[in-house]
């Protein structure tokens, strides 16, 4: 069997348009069984539109889309009844409680209503909601609908997991329980397709990444190797630099962003960039850290805004 044929995603030169925009221009990518594959990009990037083409929601423009093998073209209705999508919107049933909610869900593949209790009471149990299963979901909190979201797309004990930036809006404690919860997913095998906004997060989740824009794929990698890459190690940022500063950079050559009162220096292990600076150059207005994927993410992207 080729590599081809055992990825449980394979994108070729996949397109998909809206009228005259394209959303997603000409992308290739894989996602091998039991991996956990990040997809990055400002607004506007091609993410959503790529992974809504992955689960059925949206015809393809062009290209070659095979999910577990099969064409989505063709076998669509076979590819969704083995993933499970955590979609960005709240779109829990405000009617039902928290138990009904899986089991009304449950209905849509089929499973046997004397599976259903069984496995909606052990996916509640998993996502530390068993005490609230005869609560109505308005009664939650935003953290408890978000691991609510993630029980109902493991229903039907997906062997695809797809979400689409599932921590947004949370705070911290909520993000944190989500992220030990999508781990635990990862250790049993499970393989996940994520979208985010947090760099943390997808340094934390994610095996590899692509980041996106204008809905073409910029770089693909690993988190740390894409930092070494393209920011090296670490980084020293500082505001308002004066001649000193500014000739020093320029003199040893270091990768720099230099913005409207502030320059962010780039260096390498063993480069001396932390000992120089900080003898010589760094006052109070100067912050000395690791590189970061945001780093990175910043570098490729930019740092205007988007609509």
């Amino acid at each position: 069997m080729s590599n081809e044929n055992r990825y449980i995603i394979h994108a070729t030169n996949l397109v998909k348009k809206f009228d005259s925009l394209v959303a997603v221009d000409d992308v290739s990518f894989h996602l091998a069984p039991g991996e956990c594959l990040g997809l990055l990009g400002p607004n506007g990037a091609g993410k959503t539109s790529t992974i809504r083409m992955v689960y059925g929601f949206s015809p393809i423009t062009s290209g070659r889309l095979e999910v577990f093998g099969l064409d989505i073209k063709t076998a669509w209705r076979r590819i969704r009844a083995k993933i499970g999508v955590c979609q960005q919107d709240n779109n829990l049933d405000p009617d039902l409680t928290v138990l009904q909610n899986l089991e009304v869900f449950a209905r849509y593949f089929n499973i046997p209503r004397n599976e259903t209790a069984d496995r909606a009471l052990q996916l509640l149990k998993f996502i530390a909601l068993e005490n609230r299963k005869d609560d109505k979901v308005t009664s939650l909190s935003g953290g408890m609908m978000r691991r609510l979201v993630l029980a109902r797309a493991l229903i039907n004990s997906p062997e695809l997991l797809i979400l689409d930036e599932p921590t947004t809006g949370l705070d911290p404690q909520a993000r944190h329980q989500l992220w030990e919860r999508l781990e635990l997913l990862q250790e049993n095998g499970i393989s996940i397709l994520l979208t985010t906004h947090y760099m943390d997060e997808a340094s934390r989740l994610c095996d590899r990444l692509i980041i996106m824009d204008h809905g073409k794929i910029l770089v693909e990698g690993k988190p740390a190797d894409l930092i070494h890459s393209y920011v090296g190690d670490h980084v020293v940022e500082i505001v308002d630099p004066d001649e000193e500063v500014m000739e020093f950079v320029n003199t040893h050559g270091f990768l720099n962003d230099l913005l409207d009162r502030r320059i962010i220096i780039y260096g390498e292990e063993g480069d001396g960039l932390f000992d120089v600076i900080g003898e010589r150059l760094c006052g109070k207005s100067c912050i000395k850290r690791l590189a970061t994927l945001e780093d990175v993410f910043l570098r490729l992207t930019g740092r205007e805004l988007r609509e």
